[in-house]
């Protein structure tokens, strides 16, 4: 089942901003062009007046004149550099003058002093001139002004947007800039150990993450003392069964000796309870340990295995290696993988050692019943995410977290028959 992916607050952050930037342009936009497209209008209306009172102004002339230029046309004016139209009419109605866009009649059927509408689509303003005898009319298309307009208005949404693009990326930019001590956040919390005050949490850099940061560690500090209690207990109660069990094994030694050969089949298996009872003990002793500083010291692998309690079982290690580790750790871990070993019906443990200048692996294979690909894949998942409960015993749980004290992890390869464990562990600062 592929998990779903967790929603990022910055992409949210970012698409709210985002949007929010864009349509406050189009907002702008539009507000910009309900107030451009009537000022725009009046500002046309008025360079049509304007235009009026010069024309009006240069057309006064002599009658001659007019009669001369009658019905003409300033041919020599091109239409589409024309950005004005204008007409002067004569008494009668009859266009005495006229630019090269205007029409040959007449725009208004009545002499309309002032701003017009025509019927053919222009925007006329009317300016009578000699005492009224004559009416002069300046014009612009509707398509024109719409034209003007829409210039105007596309410019001022143009840049709106632009606005609003370059406001969104800042803001992204921003976001991430914000949402960096989060990331900070997160690398400290990777790299703090609350067992090992060596290891402080880094201290919050805004005051926001303050009681995050106060938080946390308060947390750390109750799960210390918690973990502190449980290994000063395990320390006290596996201390305090030590001596009493070797007291034990010492008198049901003495007793196999001395009772009849009836008692000895119950005698040897109450010793061999007695001695697995002990063996739990020091997994115990190991567990309090796990956590502490390690005795480094040049180990053989082979001589080491040979003083476990076997049962019979046979080793074969490659001569001449040895390993550095701590001894009482490792010998915990070891004898509850040959525990688990002699329980799964093994009768053949060999072993190997291999040591790049980085790493150390220990590698034992027994011809034992093993797992089935299933079974050793979960125990895998398991030691990968250090969720040993209810999943693994004993032996596979302390051999994994002796090898995390050493600066490994226990690995479980696949084999064809048997079972394999790899025992990584890390070396010590300083080898010779």
């Amino acid at each position: 089942m592929t998990a779903r992916p967790l929603p990022s607050i910055r992409a949210r952050l970012t698409k709210v901003l985002v949007l929010a930037a864009l349509g406050w342009g189009l907002l702008m936009s539009a507000a910009v062009w309900l107030t451009v497209r009537d000022e725009v209008g009046e500002l046309l209306d008025e360079t049509l007046h304007q235009s009026a009172e010069v024309l009006g102004r240069l057309l006064s002339v002599g009658d001659t004149a007019f009669q001369q230029a009658a019905g003409h046309a300033f041919d020599d004016v091109r239409p589409d550099h024309e950005q004005f139209a204008w007409q002067l009419l004569g008494g009668n109605g009859q266009v005495l003058l006229r630019s090269a866009r205007a029409p040959v009649g007449p725009w208004l059927p009545l002499p309309t002093p002032g701003f017009a509408d025509a019927a053919s689509g222009w925007r006329v303003y009317g300016l009578a001139l000699s005492g009224g005898q004559r009416m002069l009319y300046v014009g612009q298309t509707r398509e024109e002004r719409t034209e003007a307009e829409v210039e105007v208005a596309l410019t001022a949404m143009v840049a709106a947007l632009a606005l609003g693009a370059v406001s969104a990326w800042w803001l992204r930019r921003r976001v991430r800039r914000e949402l960096r001590p989060l990331i900070e956040l997160s690398t400290a919390l990777d790299r703090y150990e609350p067992l090992q005050p060596v290891v402080p949490l880094a201290a919050a850099t805004h005051r926001e993450l303050a009681p995050v940061h106060d938080a946390i560690e308060a947390m750390g500090q109750r799960l210390a003392r918690r973990v502190a209690n449980e290994r000063a207990f395990t320390a006290h109660a596996a201390h305090a069964l030590r001596t009493p069990l070797a007291g034990i094994d010492t008198q049901l030694a003495v007793a196999q000796r001395e009772a009849p050969a009836s008692l000895q089949p119950r005698l040897a298996r109450v010793r061999e309870a007695a001695s697995r009872l002990t063996r739990v003990v020091t997994a115990l002793l190991a567990l309090f340990r796990s956590g502490v500083d390690l005795n480094w010291c040049a180990l053989d692998p082979q001589a080491l295995l040979e003083t476990l309690p076997l049962d019979g079982m046979k080793v074969q290690l490659q001569a001449g290696t040895f390993l550095w580790a701590d001894a009482d750790l490792l010998t915990a871990a070891l004898i509850n993988l040959v525990d688990n070993a002699v329980r799964h019906g093994a009768t053949q443990l060999d072993g190997s050692l291999q040591c790049d200048g980085q790493r150390q692996v220990l590698r034992l294979h027994d011809n034992g019943r093993g797992a089935t690909a299933a079974q050793r894949a979960d125990l895998a998942a398991a030691l990968d995410e250090q969720a040993y409960e209810g999943r693994m015993g004993l032996g596979l749980m302390l051999a994994d977290l002796v090898a995390r004290a050493h600066g490994g992890r226990l690995h479980l390869p696949a084999v064809a028959q048997g079972f394999a464990v790899e025992l990584e562990l890390g070396l010590p600062n300083s080898t010779p």
